[in-house]
């Protein structure tokens, strides 16, 4: 885990170099602190000699001042390296992810990586701030703080290792019992971002169905198991602070008890016992090494809680993706034509069924070709492995005259096209969403793609025109506008292969056969692929694909699949109305 984690720190290697040695050195100055004040009790107060006690204050002052610099440049360099570490995780996991396939992706959901992005991020920012502090300042002020006390009185010092076996198996015992509370807890936490999320992007169903209590019910369920774990979790925390206290507090009574013995038995000599200076160092450092434990249990407290947090990033950083480029990749696509070769294809590797079992299909470049079928039937399997965007499990996929797996993934998608059921727009102008098929397309380009896919017409309604601000997720226009929208956007692309994956099936049926016809005459060199639930949508395609079940039922053109194909017969009638397609 550590291994995975750690290269993020980079740049901030000095800045994490640099506070364990500022840290360390106000340690130390902490430690000398104590014997100088000794020195100043012993030889300066007691023997009433005021030169000795101004040359101790001073040198007091001055190791406190050293103390305080070093502190905070420790608290300052310790800040920047922790908000870099975390910065540098967010940025690596971020790229991970834009590297995943669909496959990759489908494995983590979006909340938990949202999740992962920031609690988790944020648990592993604050534990690192502190480990790289705490942890150095305990050990520290600890050994220096021992030999110092061990200097002075070992007899009475051993009070000291006397309460450390006793911290330390309190301390196991709690971390053995908390830790895996935490991991359940931030599982949790990706179910809660997952409702909120749900919620969130269908407020308008929610609202329309008034399913606002169900909601609530379902938001407060998690959010009530997340209290229990916490609280759970807390109360085994809890135990903590009473154990250190109870050493904390013990030590200083019997250290107390037995250096006050040591006193009168010595008279107050040094020489023969042990004199008030030493005593009040001895106390000093009892209270910095007690104090010093008690860092270490807040450090192992926050290692317990972001260990959970880090092992969930250091999943997610070591997830690799299944698609890859070959050793030397095509970077160029001949044309259009796609072949499938008796391909199958399974989302889980194991799986009884596949979702396509022994697909061939050839269609040549600049053909049109629609694909039917009932829901289920596998049609956008099929095409998402034109992109290659999943892998075929057994076959092959051959864009252009080569195996899909030949080419660079980028060289091939730059050529391939696709409208998804899905319609996603982005917060932003109408023109900075067209730009995502083409970045440096000119305005001319964006309202001719417009035109053809009929989006023209309504954008200048708009006041604003090609200007008009989009919400986040298109939530200010209709389906059918982001449809064509996104048509547009893929038609910038300039591709050889354009997939409508279901893509007008929000808009009305005079403005489907617009688009068809605009696309046949505008763009006839390009492979156009269309999958719809409306026959009248594939019916001029040169041939339509009849899927059933994962399976290639038929393939033909309207008036052959109507003669020959019960599927394509019954769908064309159920649409029909006694065999006429009404088109506005």
């Amino acid at each position: 885990m550590l291994k995975t984690l750690l290269p993020s720190v980079r740049e901030f290697k000095k800045d994490t170099l640099l506070t364990p040695l500022f840290v360390s050195c106000e340690s130390i100055l902490e430690i000398v602190i104590p014997t100088l004040m000794a020195y100043m009790i012993d030889n300066g107060i007691s023997q009433q000699n005021m030169a000795y006690v101004w040359r101790m204050g001073l040198a007091l002052l001055l190791a406190a001042a050293l103390s305080l610099l070093t502190g905070g440049l420790a608290g300052r360099s310790a800040a920047i390296a922790s908000s870099g570490f975390a910065q540098n995780l967010r940025h690596d996991m971020y790229y991970q992810v834009q590297q995943f396939s669909f496959s990759n992706i489908d494995k983590f959901s979006t909340a938990s990586i949202i999740t992962r992005l920031t609690t988790d991020v944020t648990n592993v920012q604050n534990a690192f701030q502190m480990v790289i502090r705490l942890a150095v300042r305990a050990p520290v002020m600890i050994i220096f703080a021992l030999i110092f006390s061990f200097r002075i009185d070992r007899q009475l010092s051993l009070i000291f290792l006397g309460a450390i076996p006793v911290l330390g198996v309190g301390l196991a015992l709690i971390s053995l019992r908390v830790h895996p509370i935490f991991v359940r807890v931030f599982n949790t936490y990706d179910r809660l971002n997952r409702v909120v999320q749900e919620n969130l992007r269908g407020i308008r169903v929610v609202k329309s169905y008034t399913r606002e209590g169900y909601e609530e019910h379902k938001f407060n369920a998690i959010s009530e198991s997340i209290f229990k774990d916490f609280s759970k979790a807390e109360k085994r925390l809890a135990f903590n602070m009473p154990l250190m206290q109870f050493c904390l507090y013990g030590s200083m009574l019997l250290l107390s008890w037995f250096g006050a013995q040591a006193i009168v038995a010595g008279g107050n000599n040094a020489a023969t016992g042990l004199s008030t200076g030493e005593l009040t160092g001895l106390i000093t450092y009892a209270m910095q090494i007690l104090m010093s434990l008690m860092m270490v249990s807040m450090i192992l407290v926050m290692i317990i809680i972001s260990r959970a947090s880090s092992e969930r990033i250091a999943e997610l950083l070591n997830e690799k993706s299944d698609l890859h480029n070959p050793a030397q990749p095509l970077e160029v696509v001949k044309d259009g034509s796609v072949s499938f070769e008796n391909v199958s294809f399974s989302y889980a590797r194991q799986s009884d069924k596949p979702v396509l079992d022994q697909i061939n299909l050839s269609i040549k470049s600049g053909e049109t070709v629609g694909i039917l079928g009932a829901t289920g039937a596998a049609k956008s399997s099929l095409v998402q492995l034109i992109p290659r965007l999943y892998d075929v499990s057994a076959g092959r996929v051959v864009v252009g005259g080569a195996d899909v797996r030949d080419y660079d993934l980028a060289a091939l998608r730059n050529q391939v096209a696709m409208v998804l059921q899905k319609n996603v727009l982005f917060s932003g102008s109408i023109k900075q969403n067209l730009r995502w098929g083409n970045a440096d397309a000119t305005d001319e380009e964006l309202v001719r793609a417009c035109q053809i896919a009929q989006a023209d017409g309504f954008i200048r309604s708009f006041p604003a025109g090609y200007d008009t601000y989009i919400e986040q997720g298109g939530s200010n226009v209709s389906g059918g506008q982001r449809q064509r929208l996104c048509i547009a956007r893929a038609l910038l692309k300039k591709p050889l292969i354009l997939i409508l994956d279901d893509s007008t099936s929000a808009v009305d049926t005079k403005t489907d056969r617009l688009i068809r016809q605009a696309l046949k005459e505008d763009i006839p060199a390009t492979t156009k692929i269309i999958i719809a639930q409306r026959v009248a949508s594939v019916q001029d395609a040169d041939k339509i694909v009849v899927m059933d079940d994962g399976r290639i039922a038929a393939v033909g053109n309207h008036a052959r699949l109507l003669a020959s194909c019960d599927i394509y017969r019954e769908v064309y009638e159920s649409q029909t109305r006694g065999g006429v397609i009404h088109e506005n």
